[in-house]
This record gives structure tokens, C-alpha cells and sequence, in this order.
């Protein structure tokens, strides 16, 4: 179902809120579990860069994922996200309360999902993602296929894709080189 770069981009262009499952999109999927019970993950500070960048441009971003995990809100809260939903029975139901909290439609979602849990929401997303890595039967469905996996940068391609179709992107730049336009 992959579009071509012109769709892509008018789809990008309607985009209010970016949202993200967490295991094997903002991380490589795997979890340490610690004797203590505790566990680790590790998440892609250029996913985090470029996260921040689009909640500073007014873009929505948010976390939607199916396990509940003291790291991945840590980490949320650090980048500023707006939506945090953790502990999901059903994703689609969260993500249409998600959408009448926001006030928002589906094609001014793009969600970035890698596995079977997430195809509901992949299939109603304006703009629907994956990480190179994402299950086949996902790759299959969605609208763009990042070259990065998940954990290595798929986030933050996604992220650009959207900020640079909305000619958001130039002034990030900007803003971190000290100049203006």
C-alpha cells in the first residue's frame, strides 16, 4: 500500500499529531528484564532531538503502546510529549479517545507502528509508518516505510518527512544553528 512521494507529502501537510507505539518503533524491540524486576530499554536520542523539534513547531507527539513500562514514561515526559497512553488494552479504542480529546481526524494523525497490535490504528492514520524492521504484514499496509529500524532513527525520519512537508523543518535548523530566516 506504499504511496508515492507526492501523496506522501499532501498527506504530511495535514499532520497535527505524530503518535508512536514504543516497543520496536521508538526502541529495537527489546527489553531487559532485571532480577529485580525492573527493566531497561534503550531509545534513539535522534528520534528524541527530532521529537522535541516538532512539539516546539506545534506539532502534537504522543506514545501509544500496549505495555506499561516506567521507562518509556520517563522518557516521554523528558522529550515533552503531549499524549502519553501506556497499559492499552485496545489500541483503537484509545486512539479514538485520543482523537476526541484533541479534536482531531484521522488524517491529522500519522502513527508509526512495527507489529499485528498496531494495525487498527495504522489503517485509520492519515499518514500510517513503520521501521524498516516492522513485521511484513504491517510494511504491507502502511503509507511510508522508513529505511531506518526501529530504534536506529525511524522516528526521526518520520519526523522530518512530516516537519519538511510542512516547511517546519528549514526553521529547526535555524533554530539550532543560531541564525533566521
Amino acid at each position: 500500500m506504499a504511496c508515492d512521494t507526492a501523496t506522501i507529502e499532501a498527506r504530511a501537510q495535514n499532520i497535527r499529531l505524530l503518535l508512536f507505539d514504543v516497543d520496536g518503533v521508538l526502541t529495537d524491540g527489546k527489553v531487559l528484564i532485571h532480577a529485580d524486576g525492573t527493566e531497561s530499554k534503550q531509545f534513539a536520542i535522534k528520534d528524541g532531538i527530532a521529537i522535541l523539534a516538532a512539539e516546539r513547531s506545534g506539532v502534537l507527539t504522543g506514545v501509544l503502546s500496549g505495555r506499561a513500562s516506567t521507562a518509556t514514561t520517563h522518557r516521554a515526559q523528558q522529550l515533552g510529549m503531549s499524549i502519553i497512553h501506556e497499559n492499552v488494552a485496545t489500541k483503537i479504542d484509545t486512539y479514538q479517545r485520543i482523537l476526541d480529546a484533541n479534536g482531531l481526524r484521522d488524517e491529522e494523525v500519522a502513527y508509526m507502528g512495527d507489529d499485528l497490535l498496531d494495525l487498527p490504528v495504522l489503517l485509520r492514520a492519515g499518514l500510517s509508518a513503520a521501521p524498516a524492521d516492522a513485521a511484513p504484514e504491517v510494511r504491507a499496509r502502511v503509507h511510508w516505510i522508513s529505511r531506518a529500524r526501529g530504534g536506529e532513527g525511524a522516528a526521526r525520519e518520520l519526523v522530518e518527512l512530516v516537519l519538511r512537508a510542512q516547511q517546519k523543518w528549514d526553521a529547526v535548523i535555524d533554530g539550532y544553528a543560531g541564525t533566521s530566516r
